[in-house]
């Protein structure tokens, strides 16, 4: 492994340091020197690389498990093929509960309940999805550096499975030590068979031990094929469900959603578990650690499709194309006489303990019937209905919602697009309901640019984007003119549901004035100044007075207190102080006579000029001159 340490792959991934080795393939530290991150790369064997039909089986698996997105799954970000195939994967600073217990770091029952749970709920996730681990064991089982638990591997036992380079049809991989029965046996899997795995790891992780553990690898396969795992009372109550899991027969066994309610209802007897004592990835020495539990080949002898156990067998050698197969070990034929009596022997038993196992049943049936099965439900029509009455549609089921949310046209956000079970079939107390609920219909561009518009062409401009106009909220504005956008309300992102409105903020204009008081008695300009300042407009109409002095403002209109609209006009009534009159022609007349007429028209006699007795020839100012009233006028006499 050493050897590569510094080479890089597909021109992105260059690998710093060993952190393992398989029994398939090899696992380094690298730097992702395209996105700048760690990550760990897991290269395959050299004898799978000319392999076209594995190749083939490695890249679809490693594009579907590198769609499995959940927190106890790990990664996978790239696969590829330089000189070697390998696959991406997130790196896990915490190390594997593999190396844990080799440091011989046992968990307490509370700790292995606690990875236990982590592990059930990826497996819950994937076996959802359609995938089948194959090859659960504590070097499969990661931890990230907050002790977080994360399933390693996922796909690839199935696509070293099902190639080609495999052994004849019916050849199943995996790890003796925590093969399930029906592994052993050649059968169909499902996730019940992980399941089962996962039991055999939590059992090693808190007692150091495995079930069925035996010197050989047919021992250890033939003690499990239809004996169920026996859990040590020490474990507490972790004892029930690992030994639902460890039941031979699959269809004894609960799923992987059924085992994580038995794990989350065994959590409520534990107290909170200690942080788990992580190992580490790294092998800072570089002495790489190969696997202890290295995924095996197994498959049925020639003939022995009538044999009994229907276990598989071991294929002769020790390597096969990379694939370590069991150590030193002939193949067993069960043809043989001595294999041959064990099964006999085998058979006798199992007919004994069937026949009382019967008698049993027929007694203890009534009793499961009534007071142990677990009652069953139909499922209602919950299509074109909304979550906010799915409470009251399932009640007393105790059923597991799993949701999936998505968007849909035409509906409204919690409505119920599709099930699983579908209506009308009977779904177990506490069984897992799947449900997908609208989001409501697909979120849609909101246009940019609303500002500054008129409130009609806003509101075509949302129309035309397949939204509306939302709550408008009306506010002055000293900018903006009455009628047109000021903005889209707070909080509206740069999306927003089709059909849905969007709040506006709009304009009303500038704010109304107040005509100001105390602008009578202040000059035409104090006053001016004045009103220019709130933003109105000023006229000025002139008019005489006898009182008030020229230049000072005597009235205004509107009056003070109203309110006008920014840029109205406020007339100010200015002092053009004494009213003018004309002089008028006082000649020819005598002086008395000329100086009534004088004062008759609001002027005044300054005197004289010339001889007083005599006629009035004109008058200074001269008669038809417009003077203000109270002028003093001469008299010229000739």
């Amino acid at each position: 492994m050493i050897d590569r340490v510094g080479q890089v792959l597909s021109e992105r991934y260059r690998l710093l340091a060993p952190i393992g080795t398989g029994a398939s393939a090899s696992v380094y530290l690298a730097d992702d020197v395209t996105l700048r991150r760690r990550v760990a790369v897991k290269i395959l064997h050299d004898a799978l690389a000319g392999d076209e039909a594995f190749l083939r089986r490695f890249r679809a698996e490693a594009q579907a498990a590198a769609a499995l997105n959940h927190p106890h799954i790990m990664s996978v970000f790239d696969w590829g093929h330089d000189d070697v195939p390998f696959l991406v994967t997130e790196y896990l600073g915490g190390g594997s509960l593999r190396t844990m217990l080799d440091h011989g770091r046992l968990l307490t029952p509370a700790q292995t309940l606690m990875v236990g749970l982590e592990a059930a709920r990826g497996l819950d996730y994937a076996h959802r999805r359609g995938f089948v681990h194959r090859d659960i064991k504590p070097a499969n089982l990661l931890f990230d550096e907050e002790a977080r638990l994360r399933i390693a591997d996922f796909g690839l036992a199935r696509a070293l499975a099902e190639a080609a380079w495999t052994e004849p049809h019916g050849a199943v991989l995996g790890t003796a030590r925590y093969a399930s029965p029906e592994q052993a046996r050649g059968e169909t899997l499902d996730g019940r068979s992980d399941v089962y795995s996962l039991a055999l790891v939590m059992i090693e992780a808190a007692t150091g031990s495995v079930p069925f553990a035996a010197d050989t690898t047919i021992g250890t396969l033939m003690a499990r094929v239809d004996q169920p795992v026996t859990v040590s009372e020490s474990l507490g109550p972790l004892r029930a469900p690992l030994e639902a899991a460890g039941q031979p027969r699959p269809a004894d066994r609960p799923d992987s959603a059924a085992f994580t309610r038995l794990l989350m209802a065994a959590a409520e007897d534990f107290d909170r578990p200690a942080p788990l004592v992580l190992a580490g990835a790294m092998v800072h020495d570089h002495d790489v650690l190969a696997d202890r539990d290295p995924t095996v080949m197994l498959r049925p002898p020639a003939g022995s499709s009538d044999a009994e156990p229907d276990i598989m067998n071991a294929p002769p050698g020790t390597v096969m194309d990379g694939i370590r197969v069991i150590p030193d070990e002939p193949v067993i034929d069960l043809t043989d006489t001595k294999i041959d009596e064990a099964p006999k022997r085998h058979r006798g038993r199992t007919v004994v303990l069937a026949v009382l196992l019967v008698l049993a049943l027929a007694g203890a049936g009534a009793y499961w019937y009534y007071e142990i099965r677990v009652p069953s439900f139909a499922v209602p029509t919950l299509v074109n209905t909304n979550t906010a009455t799915l409470d009251t549609a399932i009640s007393g089921t105790d059923w597991n919602v799993q949701p999936t949310s998505q968007y849909q046209d035409l509906t409204t956000p919690g409505d119920i697009l599709a099930q699983d079970p579908a209506p009308g079939s009977q779904l177990a107390r506490g069984g897992v309901l799947n449900l997908t609920v609208s989001l409501g219909p697909p979120p849609v561009t909101v246009p940019v640019g609303l500002a500054n518009q008129t409130l009609a062409v806003a509101t075509a401009e949302l129309t035309a984007a397949g939204l509306t106009v939302g709550n408008v909220t009306r506010q002055f504005d000293e900018r903006v003119a009455a009628e047109s956008v000021i903005s889209v309300a707070p909080g509206v992102g740069a999306q927003a549901p089709k059909g849905s409105g969007v709040p506006l903020v709009v304009s009303d204009g500038p704010q109304p004035r107040v005509v100001p008081a105390g602008l009578v008695g202040l000059t035409q300009d104090q006053a001016t100044a004045k009103l220019r300042e709130l933003g109105l407009q000023v006229a000025a109409t002139p008019t005489p007075s006898e009182t008030v002095p020229a230049g000072q403002v005597m009235d205004l209109t509107p009056a003070a207190g109203v309110q006008v609209a920014r840029d109205s006009t406020v007339t100010l009534i200015v002092s053009s102080g004494q009213p003018m009159v004309t002089v008028p022609d006082v000649s020819k007349r005598s002086v008395t006579d000329a100086a009534n007429a004088l004062q008759g028209v609001g002027l005044t006699v300054s005197g004289t000029q010339g001889n007083p007795l005599g006629t009035v020839k004109g008058t200074n100012p001269a008669a038809g001159t417009s003077v203000r009233k109270g002028t003093a006028v001469l008299l010229i006499i000739g």
